[in-house]
């Protein structure tokens, strides 16, 4: 029996409209994820051993750039030196998983992660490869940094599951902090498949964006613009609707989404529930320094503080602030000693910690990522260069079972040796993990069938 039902078109939900437009004091427009309506869902499927329908919440934390599988959670301590590298593996709570020696502060909770060594694919480039990675699907064009973001991508996980999954009350369903993630040397900019793709901007995610670890952050659509008192948005918002209604005889459908999209956008402005679940000051200083002051770990603190609220995914993007970008063609362990991982380390086991103390890791669904690894040998700038045939992702919660690895890579960690995993396969398993019907398919605005599924999920991680 299946949560979700198998085909579902574009109008099959309550409102067309989830994603609004708006500029606090004024008709102009910024972009906003609207709160109303949701799946028709069946009722609840019966759990099984394989952990289908378990998780209710989805963090993905996107490793942006491919960290270096090697140098983290697939060591290579026997191998020659140029490639095993300067770093050692230590013991973890897992009996018989080590792991880098960085990740301090994760190695006691390893019980609680299942590792994918044998991820792998054979694109190169950071753009094209993010997009599979996201959607679980390749992207129009592959094996490429040319190409940006466009209509006839695919969905993001999280655009598909605000599409079909309850969505929270008052909330986005689909978050995205800080960035959508971009590389500033690929001609085509940002990385395609971080949006709604081809189900239209509707889907596209709320943008928490900035820097985080500002004491004053906030975001940028939640607050009043130049200092605007409410009630003179207010009175402009009732302006916009007399027009509208003046106009509705020309453009009925149009003018009734544009009043329905300044209606929750004015509605988030003035929800202080909203206002709460984004300000970051409500953590005491000890968890805020616990996940770390820097723009990953109060990213991935907002994430827990999102999903406590029952938005079903939170994306965790890692930044690029011109020093700790994971794509480390030079001097790589430096970096990551010095930066990269003790970040990383930091927010991971905060959250972990967290999830597990409130109960929530259960039905929650964590996963820990980036678009490939790094070559295993060191290059002349004691870097490593992209190699996607082979590396590694983390999986917990939402009934996956802890201080596990799956597939083994060969001896220096260039290909798998056994049980290999495609990004579509990775993307495939959360879905399973969410109770999405796996012989779903969705219409695009030519309605035009897509299947959910670009792979198979992992069945024998779950507990």
């Amino acid at each position: 029996m299946s949560v979700f039902p198998h085909h579902l078109p574009p109008g099959s939900i309550a409102s067309s409209s989830r994603r609004v437009f708006l500029q606090a004091g004024g008709l102009g427009l910024l972009g906003v994820h609207g709160l109303a309506g949701q799946a028709q869902a069946t009722p609840a499927a019966q759990l099984n051993d394989s952990g289908f329908g378990r998780a209710k919440r989805l963090i993905f934390i996107f490793m942006w750039g491919g960290p270096s599988h090697v140098d983290t959670f697939d060591m290579k301590p026997h191998a020659p030196a140029e490639i095993r590298g300067t770093f050692e593996p230590i013991a973890t709570s897992a009996p018989g998983i080590q792991i880098c020696e960085h990740f301090q502060r994760l190695a006691p909770l390893m019980d609680r992660v299942a590792i994918v060594r044998s991820l792998n694919h054979n694109d190169p480039a950071h753009l094209s490869s993010a997009h599979t990675l996201l959607t679980g699907h390749l992207p129009p064009v592959n094996k490429t940094d040319a190409i940006p973001p466009g209509p006839r991508d695919t969905p993001h996980i999280g655009s598909v599951i605000s599409r079909v999954m309850p969505n929270p009350p008052g909330l986005p369903p689909f978050v995205t902090a800080p960035w959508i993630v971009s590389h500033p040397a690929a001609p085509g900019g940002k990385a395609p498949g971080q949006n709604g793709g081809w189900l239209g901007r509707t889907y596209d995610p709320f943008l928490a964006e900035g820097n985080l670890a500002d004491p004053h952050w906030s975001i940028p659509s939640l607050a009043l613009a130049d200092g605007i008192p409410l009630n003179r948005l207010q009175h402009r918002e009732a302006l916009l609707h007399e027009i509208n209604r003046q106009q509705l005889a020309l453009d009925a459908p149009a003018i009734m989404r544009q009043e329905g999209e300044h209606a929750r956008a004015a509605g988030l402005l003035a929800s202080s529930s909203v206002r709460s679940a984004f300000d970051l000051s409500e953590e005491s200083d000890a968890t805020r320094d616990r996940y770390g002051r820097n723009i990953h770990g109060q990213g991935v603190l907002l994430a827990r503080r999102l999903i406590e609220r029952d938005v079903p995914v939170v994306s965790v993007n890692w930044h690029n602030d011109g020093q700790n970008f994971w794509d480390t063609h030079g001097d790589n362990f430096n970096r990551l000693k010095d930066t990269l991982i003790p970040s990383a380390d930091m927010a991971l086991s905060s959250l972990l910690t967290d999830l597990t103390e409130r109960g929530l890791l259960d039905d929650t669904i964590v996963a820990w990522v980036g678009e490939f690894g790094r070559k295993p040998i060191i290059n002349a700038a004691a870097g490593r260069e992209h190699h996607p045939f082979c590396y590694s992702g983390l999986l917990m919660g939402g009934g996956i079972r802890g201080g596990q690895t799956y597939g083994v890579s060969d001896s220096r960690g260039y290909y798998p040796d056994a049980s290999p995993v495609s990004p579509h396969d990775y993307n495939s398993t959360l879905m399973h993990a969410l109770g999405i019907n796996p012989e779903m398919t969705l219409l695009d605005a030519s309605a035009r069938p897509h299947a959910v599924y670009g792979g198979q999920p992992i069945t024998s991680l779950f507990t």
